[in-house]
């Protein structure tokens, strides 16, 4: 069993300074041949948050730097348009509902009993056979109960929450349910019952710095994933970045998750890193726009967090690799997160899953020679319900909902259609005019419908 496994592993791995398995492979090869990944990804932070992405008074210099020294994708989705399903399709390249990490309550609370099934391969585990170490630190939010926890799914440390940062007790105005507050864990040991969230960035941030000032001085590519916690509503900014901001609170808590990408690039290149580390800059889905100035901007885009109207679903997509990733280029690329997993894993040299289907594509030629790439359909779902298709540049909508502000979805016959490349605002609903487009979409959405099983949901309250 993995956390059989686990605790064996916890005796050789006691701190970030320790460096295990030596000799198992040829490390100082594996170092040679094969990049580091870190994937920083923010939480509900919208398409149009970043100046880099068009917003007017939210300055974010260091990843406008990173942008115009790597690439910025303007077509790159998130896994889901919530937290759980996004989180799970990132770290395991596959659609949420092969996982059971989707359904009617959409992401996992403090009194959901599942979690990341033990079955399921991470994007820590599929780089292990390559000699890789991983650590997570930050937002987790794939199971709280200790056998859904980072060092259960192949993360030799984790730090961060389990869940999102309003599920506790007190953080949101009040008690929620009888919820325990918002632990601060670190590996599978709660440290603190509810630690000061104005702090969680840059106690993130010191963490990654201090774990890639250790990792330069070995020998064995790594793994780093970094889910912020912000900005998720309740937002919090640390003294030194609040009021910093035209943009008010929240422009203060985005000027921070800035910098904290900037100190991770200035490390890695101090470090010597840079050249041999991929950084992926992303969101786990669009802004929660019920929250009003509490929540962001999807820009150009409709709609919002909750939602797969392209607001909820496209997120910003920035990489960064010195000497590799072409700089200054803008890709039109369609690209998802599931896209990350079997990237990393092929340029890690890794075997990819033979065992499942994996949904994620090797995006590496669009990242590395700015070309068009593989990906040409993305399907998006409410539950395990697939309401949306992307083919090229059009999107049918099969069923519409307006993130959390609507209870029911409106279901639409015909489908809406929208050309995406000419309408990205899906404002002109084309579907009267391209009845073989409307046609083809729908029987992409049914073959995909009709070719797994959803897993049964993990997402479940205890009966």
């Amino acid at each position: 069993m993995r956390i059989a496994r686990l605790k064996d592993a916890a005796a050789l791995f006691a701190g970030w300074g320790c460096v295990a398995l030596l000799g198992m492979f040829d490390a100082s090869a594996a170092r040679a041949e094969k990049p580091n990944f870190v994937i920083i990804m923010a939480d509900d932070l919208g398409y149009g948050d970043l100046a880099c992405y068009g917003h007017p008074t939210i300055r974010t210099p260091e990843l406008d730097r990173m942008a115009a020294e790597g690439m910025r994708l303007t077509q790159f989705y998130s896994g889901a348009p919530v937290c759980t399903p996004s989180r799970a399709a990132l770290m395991t390249g596959r659609y949420p509902a092969r996982s059971g990490l989707c359904g009617q309550r959409r992401v996992l609370f403090p009194d959901s009993t599942g979690g990341l099934p033990d079955s399921e391969i991470t994007l820590a585990e599929a780089l292990a056979p390559a000699g890789y170490r991983s650590i997570c630190i930050g937002k987790w939010h794939l199971g709280y109960q200790p056998q859904y926890l980072p060092p259960n799914h192949g993360f030799e440390h984790y730090f961060g929450i389990p869940y999102s940062n309003d599920m506790g007790a007190e953080t949101a105005g009040g008690k929620l349910r009888g919820w325990p507050k918002t632990p601060l864990i670190r590996d599978l040991a709660v440290v603190e019952e509810d630690p000061d969230q104005t702090q969680l960035t840059r106690r993130y941030t010191e963490e990654a710095v201090a774990f890639l000032r250790e990792a330069a001085t070995g020998d064995r590519p790594f793994l780093l994933y970094l889910p912020h916690t912000m900005p998720h509503v309740p937002i919090f900014a640390s003294e030194k970045f609040k009021g910093s901001s035209p943009r008010g609170l929240y422009g203060d808590v985005i000027t921070e998750l800035d910098w904290s990408t900037g100190e991770i690039l200035r490390t890695l290149r101090e470090t010597g890193l840079a050249g041999r580390t991929l950084v992926f800059f992303t969101s786990d889905n669009g802004p929660w726009l019920s929250q009003g100035l509490g929540g962001g901007s999807a820009g150009l885009l409709r709609e919002g967090k909750g939602s797969t109207w392209e607001g909820g679903v496209r997120v910003p997509g920035i990489a960064w690799w010195p000497d590799h990733v072409p700089a200054g280029r803008v890709s039109p690329a369609i690209a998802s997160a599931m896209d990350l997993f079997t990237t990393c894993v092929a340029l890690a040299g890794a075997p990819q899953p033979a065992d499942r289907p994996i949904d994620g594509l090797d995006i590496s030629p669009v990242l590395l020679h700015d070309e068009p790439g593989p990906r040409q359909t993305v399907f998006f779902s409410r539950d395990t319900e697939v309401t949306a298709v992307r083919h090229g540049p059009w999107k049918a909508h099969f069923k519409t909902q307006s993130g959390y502000g609507q209870p029911k979805p409106d279901a639409h016959e015909p489908p809406l259609l929208y050309h995406l490349d000419r309408d990205p605002s899906e404002k002109i609903d084309v579907a009267a005019r391209q009845p073989d487009i409307v046609a083809e979409l729908t029987r992409l959405a049914t073959e995909h419908a009709a070719s797994f099983q959803p897993a049964p949901s993990q997402l479940d309250a205890p009966k």
